[in-house]
């Protein structure tokens, strides 16, 4: 609810601070008074936009506060926490407008856009002027009218999750369905490459070890040479150098019993001829496994031909990056050849989850249907009332493609004069006809709804006698449980009010000033019977102030 609504020099006003009641609170004064300039400050901080020409004072910027309390607000709660906002019980908003014309918004001391000024006051105040485009002409209002007297909320928690997840499956589909025909186009090269590849068969190092192989086969000849040659040299040459060892060997053992410095040396070259021994066991083995093979090489070259081709191709330099892409293509062939099954599986579940959403906005729809009569012949009964006879409320509801809320196409349509030409309230209700037109349509759905603070400007505009006391009694029911703030010329809906306020202008200084107070009971009376009976009220219009109070 709105607490308090504080005004600092915008227009004739210097100062104004307004503590509201939770309940009815009625605003009157004289034509002129400064009614529409309060609605105008108001209007500021739901997020309008500024226009210079309301500042009175050329070095003093306008400042329009609002103070909520919204402890039980949970969508306010949750705004305030999306936009990283303070969420303490009580909620300021304020707007100023400078000297110079430019214009700053506030949300509890943190500045804000408009855009989300009105966001958040749309949760908090629904403001109602003549001449507006009002909610009553919204769809999205008119459907959460419908499902609040239908009781739809828990269906439509659940068509929702469903048509949600049918709107994420059915968006993977499509990209399901966009990556297989991308597939099938590279389908044929991809399966080129890899039949290239799989031809060749390369085993892991491969094209490194024939690489070096190849360098042996190529060099066979000079390294059987020169093992022969060393071969040769070690064990038959002119001078074999083993049988020299052998007689070293033999000449120390025969002075070891002389010197004892013999017997280490002579083990150290029996050591060395051990050594050299197996040095020239192992070149003769080597020698005899190295042979000069041309096919070998032959077979050797053009293995490498193709494995160096194919490294180029693929712009790698390694047998391990070509395998690598072997099974990369191998996966992507596999993908294109799985994606068909997975593509079915999701195919299935698009179509039960859309089978599954259709039942439910059938639902949806069937008990929207069933309020339509209710609801117009409450309506319409309602706005004989509040003094609109020949006026008619008509539902339409038609089929359409399934959306957020359902299959229903929801319209409120209007006939003012008894035509029998029903258009949509948007186009052909006019600003009070709105304004009362709101007001039956959500007493009726007040007990259902959580509703903002209502504000109603002028709402009795064209109506009197009987049809203001109806228009009264409907605002005092339906602010037993919520807050409205009503600007009235009427004294039959001034006199249901919890609070009653008093616009006046007076002169200061020499300066015209517009001013507000709080009636007290015996203020309330006088006012009321001024509206009834003129300036100086006669006995029986204050008698008949009291009685309208008292109703």
């Amino acid at each position: 609810m709105l607490r308090k609504l504080q005004i600092q020099y915008y227009a004739i006003i210097d100062s104004i601070e307004i503590e509201f009641a939770p309940h009815l609170n009625i605003i009157t004064g004289e034509t002129g008074a400064g009614k529409s300039i309060l609605m105008g400050a108001l209007s500021l901080i739901l997020g309008e936009r500024a226009d210079s020409s309301v500042l009175r004072y050329a070095d003093k910027k306008s400042v329009i506060e609002g103070y909520f309390d919204v402890d039980k607000k949970q969508k306010v709660i949750d705004f305030l926490q999306a936009n990283d906002l303070d969420t303490d019980h009580e909620l300021v908003i304020r707007r100023e407008i400078a000297p110079n014309g430019k214009s700053r918004a506030f949300i509890n001391d943190t500045p804000a856009s408009l855009q989300q000024l009105k966001e958040l006051t749309s949760l908090l105040v629904d403001l109602h002027q003549q001449f507006d485009t009002l909610t009553l002409g919204d769809n999205d209002f008119q459907r959460t009218v419908i499902d609040a007297l239908a009781s739809n909320q828990t269906v439509l928690q659940q068509y929702q999750f469903v048509f949600q997840q049918w709107q994420i499956v059915k968006k993977e589909l499509e990209e399901l369905e966009q990556r297989k025909i991308n597939f099938q186009k590279e389908f044929d090269y991809h399966q080129f490459l890899f039949e290239e590849l799989e031809e060749q068969s390369f085993k892991e190092n491969e094209l490194e070890e024939i690489e070096a192989e190849l360098q042996l086969l190529s060099h066979a000849e000079g390294i059987k040479s020169v093992l022969s040659k060393v071969n040769l040299e070690l064990e038959s040459g002119e001078q074999p150098i083993l049988p020299l060892f052998k007689q070293w060997i033999n000449q120390l053992n025969s002075i070891a019993s002389y010197h004892t410095g013999i017997e280490s040396l002579t083990k150290r070259l029996e050591s060395a001829q051990i050594e050299l021994q197996d040095i020239t066991d192992e070149m003769e083995q080597l020698n005899n496994k190295v042979q000069l093979d041309e096919k070998r090489m032959d077979w050797i070259n053009d293995r490498m031909a193709a494995g160096y081709k194919l490294l180029k191709k693929h712009n790698v330099k390694s047998t391990a990056e070509l395998l690598a892409i072997q099974k990369e293509l191998a996966a992507k062939l596999d993908a294109v050849l799985q994606i068909d099954e997975t593509v079915s599986e999701k195919q299935k579940l698009v179509a039960a989850l859309l089978l599954e959403a259709n039942a439910l906005a059938k639902k949806l729809s069937a008990a929207r249907k069933k309020e339509i009569t209710p609801l117009e012949n409450k309506v319409n009964e309602l706005l004989i009332l509040v003094g609109m006879p020949n006026a008619r409320l008509q539902l339409s509801i038609e089929d359409c493609p399934l959306h957020i809320y359902g299959c229903d196409q929801i319209e409120f349509l209007f006939d003012a004069n008894k035509s029998n030409r029903f258009e949509p309230i948007r186009k052909v209700a006019s600003g009070g006809e709105l304004s009362r037109l709101m007001l039956c349509i959500k007493s009726l759905v007040a007990e259902k709804v959580d509703l903002a603070t209502l504000i109603f400007d002028e709402i009795d505009t064209g109506i009197s006698g009987e049809a203001a006391k109806q228009v009264g009694r409907i605002m005092k029911g339906l602010s037993k449980n919520r807050q409205i703030i009503c600007i009235t010329h009427q004294p039959q809906i001034a006199g249901k009010a919890d609070a009653h306020f008093y616009v006046y202008k007076e002169e200061l200084s020499g300066t015209i000033k517009t001013s507000l107070r709080l009636l007290s009971k015996d203020e309330r009376i006088h006012k009321i019977a001024q509206m009834l009976g003129g300036e100086i009220p006669s006995a029986a219009a204050l008698e008949n102030a009291k009685e309208m109070m008292q109703l």
